[in-house]
């Protein structure tokens, strides 16, 4: 490990020299990942990109890529998309990333599971802004928005995150 990897601990996230709380899936983190289970998978991701809502926040980065009305995540398990970006209209099950709530205002989105999706592993595992402290997610890792914003400006694809177990 190195200060250029994004470690989960038990005190929150550590990057840079810095410790960030945070808030993991619901059920804590597992090492046996499924779609649905609520779960933050063991192992080690690395950063793929970064999306951000144009209309709600500057450019965290140079490579940041903006979240669009019709820009969407499928999650279904049977689709060709599955565990991708996709476009409205999709018809399978997805999340959408322009969401009316903030907390998809700024996305890092993770290697988990992909290019090469395994039906029901697992999808979208993002680094992204919380409900509050303590709220657990649906796997996701997040972040209170300034601490997000700061660590999109330093990230760059292919930034590990290592999730011990």
């Amino acid at each position: 490990m190195t200060p250029e990897d994004l470690v989960l601990t038990p005190q929150g996230l550590r990057y840079r020299g810095r410790l960030f709380p945070c808030s993991i899936g619901k059920r804590g983190v597992t090492r046996d990942k499924r779609e649905g289970d609520a779960a933050t998978p063991a192992g080690v991701m690395r950063i793929t990109g970064l999306w951000y809502r144009p209309d709600r926040l500057a450019r965290p980065a140079s490579w940041a890529q903006p979240i669009g009305p019709g820009d969407l995540w499928c999650d279904a398990p049977d689709h060709p998309a599955y565990n991708h970006q996709a476009r409205a209209p999709l018809a399978a099950s997805h999340e959408k990333l322009r969401r009316a709530d903030p907390l998809y205002d700024l996305i890092l989105t993770t290697d988990w599971n992909w290019p090469d999706a395994v039906p029901g592993r697992g999808s979208a595992i993002f680094l992204h802004q919380w409900r509050r402290p303590g709220f657990g997610t649906e796997g996701c890792i997040a972040f209170a928005r300034p601490h997000l914003i700061w660590i999109a400006a330093r990230a760059r694809p292919g930034t590990r995150v290592i999730v011990p177990k």
